[in-house]
C-alpha cells in the first residue's frame, strides 16, 4: 500500500468506507477509548473537527479495547457514550484491534510508517494521533499525552 487512501474502515454502523472519499483532505486517526485517562480528549478532537473541517480536516476515532479493556462495548454502547458523555459528531469506525495478528490494516500500515518512541511501530496506548497530509502519507504521530489543542499548530 502507498497511501491512506488504499485502505477502507468499518463505520461504527457497519457501513464499508474507502479512505479515498478523503482524498484532497487532512486526517487526524486516533485509537480511542471511553473509559481511559485520556478519554476527555473526545472534547478536544470534536473542538478541532468543528474548526478544521471546513478548511479540509477529517477526525476518525477508531475505538481500541486492547488497552486495559477500557472500550468493552459494542456499537450500540459506543454511540451512546459518543452521544450522551463526550458528543462526538466526527466518524467513528466499528471497534478494530491496533496491535497483533488481528490488527486492522490500516493500523498496521499506520504503526510502520511513522514509529513511536525508541523506534517501536506498536501503539503504546490509547489516544495515539496519526496526522496524515493530502495525500494520503503519515505526516506525524502523537503520544495519548499530546493533546489535541496541541496538534492545532501542525494542521494546514
Amino acid at each position: 500500500m502507498t497511501s491512506a487512501f488504499d485502505f477502507e474502515y468499518t463505520t461504527l454502523e457497519g457501513e464499508r468506507v474507502a479512505l479515498s472519499r478523503y482524498r484532497g483532505k487532512q486526517l487526524l486517526l486516533v485509537n480511542v477509548a471511553s473509559r481511559c485517562g485520556f478519554t476527555p480528549q473526545y472534547t478536544g478532537l470534536e473542538r478541532l473537527w468543528q474548526d478544521h473541517r471546513e478548511r479540509g480536516l477529517v477526525v476518525i476515532g477508531f475505538p481500541c479495547n486492547q488497552f486495559g479493556a477500557q472500550e468493552p462495548g459494542d456499537a450500540a454502547q459506543i454511540r451512546t457514550f459518543c452521544s450522551l458523555d463526550y458528543p462526538v459528531t466526527f466518524p467513528l469506525s466499528a471497534r478494530i484491534e491496533v496491535n497483533g495478528p488481528r490488527a486492522d490494516p490500516l493500523w498496521q500500515w499506520l504503526s510502520t510508517q511513522k514509529r513511536g518512541l525508541l523506534g517501536s511501530a506498536r501503539i503504546k496506548w490509547n489516544f495515539t494521533k496519526f496526522l496524515l497530509d493530502r495525500q494520503g502519507q503519515v505526516q506525524s504521530r502523537f503520544a495519548p499525552t499530546t493533546t489535541p489543542d496541541q496538534l492545532r499548530r501542525r494542521l494546514d
